[in-house]
């Protein structure tokens, strides 16, 4: 983790280009430049994050142009070695590192373009997660133009909740020059990230309704359940389910349609939501009066905790007992040899979390939480529960915090 980043060795550079080009041929990818005609390295590059094909998009963008990504540990596991090579940065999400400020500083001494992806994670529904407020900190420091790649089309073709291909084409690009380095100095950090947040407003469906793109895939709506857990009708939490082009609520049976355009449709009697991102915004604004209610909690769910010490493997800890709740998240359990293990996160240190749905295909939806040292998989199993509600949760509990001290957060900022 404390390692130098690597400019992207030569033999490679061609090679990354060949790995992007098909994807961006095939989905016909559009790349509208404003302001970055003539832009040379070094730079930042801010991303946003809705699939893979994020990186094949912002690869073939400033190629010839070397470049280092931030990339999380997860994703080093069984190539790290090329990851490297190509000029990957290793690390932990939703952690406070003040080493990456110094690799990112190494990338700009060196020439390159820093590329960052300060969502650091794929969107759930298509439409901008929180950032960081020490982003304008950190472009400000760095004194290089900042630019910014927001891509449109990619959370509709190949949603974090149903990863399958859908052929959506053509998809789009936005690279934009969003500040010179004189404008960097002249303006405060307030109104860098104020810049930012406006520059990375996205939605997905949006965009797929505007755009008249429909998607055929048959299996469209199959795993929207994970994000949308709480039925509009009734009210009942964790019990959605979802197969080919519908979701139902099975505690009382309503049923809704995703349409080819993307929307929602009941089958019968009102559309509460037509837009999954409002949908999903309802959730959270429940979640949110639970907070104020001081009611918010998990309970206690058994889980399986896997830990990632580094990107050799993960390592199987034990069983143990998570419970999310108004002070945060607590981790507590057994290994194999019977030694304790625990983790406590409070709320003031996690402005956001990282999940998974069907992770790897093993143990289910996880939540992840991270030290500066480890990084813990955590599956909770045999009880109901919603990991997408636990992303909401800590980042209105978040929010709520910092109102309590008097420094209530900027929008779309944390």
């Amino acid at each position: 983790m404390m390692r130098d980043p690597i400019r992207t060795r030569w033999f490679l550079r061609p090679i990354t280009l060949l790995l992007s080009l098909p994807a961006t041929i095939l989905h016909k990818t559009i790349i509208h430049r404003n302001g970055t005609e003539g832009l040379k390295p070094p730079y930042i590059l801010l991303c946003n994050h809705n699939a893979f094909m994020d990186f094949k998009v912002a690869t073939k963008t400033i190629f010839p142009d070397r470049a280092n990504y931030v990339v999380a540990i997860d994703g080093f596991i069984g190539r790290e070695w090329l990851l490297r090579n190509v000029g990957c940065i290793c690390k932990r999400k939703f952690t406070s590192d003040t080493v990456l400020v110094r690799q990112i500083k190494k990338v700009i001494d060196n020439g390159d373009v820093a590329v960052i992806y300060p969502e650091a994670r794929y969107s759930l529904c298509g439409t901008t997660a929180v950032l960081p407020s020490s982003l304008g900190k950190l472009c400000k420091m760095m004194n290089v133009p900042v630019a910014s790649l927001i891509c449109h089309g990619h959370h509709v073709n190949s949603p974090f909740w149903n990863l399958a291909e859908r052929h959506v084409r053509p998809t789009e690009a936005d690279f934009t020059l969003l500040f010179t380095p004189t404008q960097l100095q002249e303006a405060t950090i307030d109104e860098i990230n104020d810049k930012i947040v406006e520059a990375f407003q996205y939605d997905d469906f949006a965009w797929q309704k505007k755009k008249g793109i429909i998607t055929p895939f048959k299996r469209r709506a199959e795993g929207l359940h994970k994000v949308l857990y709480q039925c509009p009708h009734c009210g009942t939490e964790y019990e959605m389910s979802s197969s080919l082009n519908q979701i139902r609520c099975n505690h009382c049976g309503k049923t809704w349609e995703m349409t080819l355009l993307g929307e929602i449709r009941a089958l019968e009697g009102e559309t509460e939501f037509n837009h999954i991102p409002d949908w999903y915004e309802w959730e959270r604004q429940n979640v949110r009066e639970e907070i104020e209610k001081g009611s918010y909690s998990s309970g206690e769910l058994p889980v399986h905790v896997n830990s990632l010490p580094n990107a050799k493997a993960f390592i199987p800890l034990g069983e143990g007992v998570l419970v999310h709740d108004m002070n945060g998240f607590s981790v507590h359990g057994k290994d194999k040899d019977g030694e304790p293990f625990e983790m406590k996160i409070p709320v003031p240190s996690l402005y956001s979390c990282h999940i998974e749905y069907e992770y790897l295909g093993k143990y289910g939806d996880c939540v992840d939480l991270n030290t500066l040292m480890d990084t813990w998989y955590i599956y909770p199993h045999d009880k109901k529960f919603s990991v997408t509600k636990m992303a909401l949760a800590t980042e209105e509990l978040y929010y709520a915090y910092r109102r309590s001290i008097g420094k209530p957060c900027r929008p779309g900022l944390a």
